[in-house]
Parts: C-alpha cells; sequence; structure tokens
C-alpha cells in the first residue's frame, strides 16, 4: 500500500522531485526519437528558453540530461509538428501545446493593457497603426523575421536593442495575435499567425477562465515538482503569489492537492494528491543552469543544500566559479558543478573548472560523471573531453578520463 505522504523526510523530498523531474526514468540504450523528447517535455511541463550557446543551447540540456544521446533535432520537429509551442511560460519556454488555451488569459491581460510587459504594452499604445500593419502584413503573406521587417540602417546594439518592427512583433507574440513557428538558423524567431501554427484540436479548444486556467497550471506544477511550496508552485510558470495561494487553498479544500511537511522547511508544502514515494533515484546528470530542477534558487538550498548563482553576468574576476557552470546530479543529490564549454574549431568537450561539493568524496562520484562528459561529447559530436586545472574535481576527473 502507498505510504501516506503527511510528513516527509529531506530523503524523501529529494526523490518526489527527482522523480517527477524524469530522473527516476532509466534512459534508452539506443538514440532516442522526437516522440521520447515530446514525452520529457511533457513530464516537465515546460523548458525554458535561453540564446547562451557557449555549450549547447540550454533547451537541448534538460532533454540530454533525462535522455541521453537523443536527436537534436528533436524540438524543432515537434513544433513544427504542432506537439510543442513557444510562449513565456517561466521565462521564453517550449510547453505542450495541450497548455496552450492555459495561457490565454496572459495573452488577453497584456492585450487589454491589464498586464503591463517590458514597454510592449505602452509602444503598442503609441503605435497602434504601425503594429496593426505588422499583423496584416503576417495574415496575408506568411511568416516573418524581425530581421525581414527591420528598416534599421544603424548596426544592432545589445540583446535587447530591438527596433520597431522587432517590438512589434514581439507584442503580438506576447498577446497571442501571432506565434513562433520554430527559430531560424541565427536562433530568431519565426512568427506566423495561431491559424498556421496550432493544430485545429487546439486553436478550437475552449478557452478556460482566467482562474480555472491559473488553477490548472498550478496542478500542472504540483506533479512536475512533486513537492513544493507555495512560492514553489506559483514560480513555475510565473503566477504571482499572492495570486496563486488563494488558488492553491481552494486545491487543497477541493482535494487536488494535499498539505505536507518536510523536515527542515519553515514552510508547508504541497504534493498532489496521486503522489506516492518512489524509490532510489540512481541518475547522473549535467544540468543546464535554467534546468526546472534548479531553476528556482532557494528551492535548491531548501532541498539539496545547494547555493547556486548564475555568473554569466558577472565580471570575470568577480566569478566563484566560472562562465557557465552545470550542476552536477549524481544519485539524489547535487554532487558537484563544472564550468563547461565547447571548442568546435578543436572537436573538444571543455570542462574548464570542476568543483565538489563540501563532504562529497570524489571517488563515489568521478567514473560515473566521467561518462556522462563523454556521453556528451559523442552527443555533441565533439571528438575530445579535456578537463582543466583549476577546482577540487578536475584532477580526478582527469584521470578518470585517460584510463
Amino acid at each position: 500500500m502507498p505510504k501516506r505522504l503527511d510528513e516527509l523526510s529531506i530523503v524523501d523530498a529529494r526523490r518526489l522531485a527527482l522523480a517527477a523531474q524524469g530522473f527516476a526514468d532509466a534512459r534508452t540504450q539506443s538514440t532516442s526519437s522526437t516522440k521520447d523528447a515530446v514525452a520529457v517535455i511533457n513530464k516537465l511541463g515546460v523548458v525554458q528558453i535561453d540564446s547562451v550557446n557557449v555549450l549547447v543551447r540550454s533547451q537541448e540540456l534538460p532533454l540530454f540530461a533525462r535522455l541521453g544521446d537523443h536527436d537534436r533535432r528533436a524540438i524543432p520537429e515537434a513544433t513544427a509538428r504542432g506537439k510543442l509551442f513557444e510562449y513565456w511560460g517561466h521565462a521564453a519556454a517550449h510547453l505542450p501545446v495541450d497548455l496552450q488555451p492555459l495561457f490565454r488569459w496572459k495573452m488577453d491581460a497584456a492585450r487589454t493593457g491589464k498586464a503591463q510587459h517590458w514597454g510592449l504594452t505602452s509602444f503598442y499604445a503609441d503605435n497602434k497603426s504601425y503594429v496593426n500593419r505588422v499583423l496584416k502584413h503576417v495574415e496575408q503573406n506568411g511568416p516573418v523575421t524581425a530581421h525581414s521587417l527591420s528598416t534599421r540602417t544603424e548596426k544592432k546594439g545589445t540583446w535587447w536593442d530591438w527596433d520597431e518592427a522587432k517590438t512589434a512583433l514581439e507584442y503580438l507574440f506576447l498577446t497571442g495575435q501571432l506565434m513562433s513557428r520554430g527559430r531560424g538558423t541565427d536562433f530568431a524567431r519565426i512568427y506566423d499567425t495561431p491559424e498556421r501554427v496550432l493544430p485545429s484540436r487546439i486553436l478550437n479548444a475552449p478557452t478556460p477562465s482566467e482562474n480555472d486556467a491559473r488553477k490548472r497550471l498550478l496542478v500542472r506544477s504540483a506533479v512536475a515538482l512533486g513537492v513544493a511550496t507555495a512560492d514553489d508552485l506559483a514560480d513555475y510558470y510565473r503566477q504571482r503569489p499572492a495570486a496563486a495561494k488563494p488558488l492553491i487553498a481552494e486545491l487543497v479544500e477541493e482535494g487536488v492537492i494535499r498539505e505536507v511537511a518536510v523536515d527542515g522547511w519553515k514552510e508547508k508544502a504541497y504534493v498532489h494528491r496521486n503522489t506516492t514515494t518512489p524509490k532510489r533515484i540512481r541518475a547522473t546528470a549535467l544540468l543546464s543552469p535554467f534546468d526546472s530542477l534548479v531553476w528556482c534558487r532557494p528551492r535548491n538550498e531548501r532541498l539539496f543544500n545547494f547555493h547556486y548563482r548564475i555568473e554569466i553576468y558577472t565580471p570575470k574576476p568577480k566569478r566563484r566559479f566560472g562562465y557557465y557552470v552545470l550542476p552536477v546530479l549524481c544519485g539524489e543529490s547535487l554532487v558537484g558543478r563544472l564550468d563547461m564549454k565547447a571548442d568546435r574549431t578543436e572537436s573538444t568537450l571543455l570542462v574548464e573548472a570542476a568543483y565538489l561539493e563540501r563532504g562529497v568524496a570524489a571517488r563515489s562520484v568521478t567514473a560515473p560523471v566521467a561518462r556522462e562528459l563523454q556521453s556528451m561529447a559523442a552527443w555533441l559530436g565533439l571528438e575530445h573531453v579535456k578537463v582543466g586545472s583549476r577546482g577540487d574535481f578536475a584532477r580526478p576527473l582527469r584521470i578518470a578520463l585517460h584510463k
């Protein structure tokens, strides 16, 4: 009989979180298919997109962490087949297409001005005629990129240096009047109408009320997180905690989720009503900084006693661990962190620094982590793995890789 989850040890809480995030599932021995990738994204409910490509685009890493070797075309192919769509789910994200109706309230809020977003709402208010012309152009002429509509003559500045065309397209994307049908070779969104992107069953699906949509997203959060505080549940799809907490109380009253106490957590936690304690987790994975297991920093500290901050935007002299640092999962713990880079010119996967967490013995984790590095190199089509000298985990990894 399944164990009743009223009080959880931290070990049980970790197992629930890891199983919910797909780390209890055994990897296949062969290259995983697009269907397998879609199954992972359906389980997670969201995969965050990030443009940094020093190793590989971040959205590919959660699939590798759970599937190992898989077809790198999986996400664009699944998007083209109408299995996934792109929207502001956590940040910019790939989402299961069945969730699209649950984000229409957010699109409507942006369109009506109820919610203000990055100056896009005010841009539309000041440039309605232009934005409407852009929409009509796409409707009549088919998909576009921001570059194809741009009249910019000066050199583009920073990543967020948007001209009028890009700003108009992003407003239309935010409000659901346009969608992304994929990404170009330069990683730029390709914008098109919902009618040409969404399957008809989704396009014609009824639009739930805002409260119903929010509650259903909170339920998806509970399933995907395994065990979570109210703030965790709200953060998964970026709902405001103040708006989410009354809905969480309703879900408890309805018996959809249950309150639990986790040893060492100050706040009450919640699990889905169908949750049972899984068996021991034996996964090894190199995690994107934007992986849904680790993107919530306070949760990392509560769940894994793992303090992590992204240092991409930190000046080099002030970085503690490196530029693109991947947390390392081994078994049921986050055991270390690797500063990684793909040197495509030299066909080499570089580990520029490698650190163990306090109290972790190198002999207990070196072999599986070395194997994971070799697997990642093969998946990326790189011939070599090279480990630098920085960090207490560097030497054990170098030795293991050269045996």
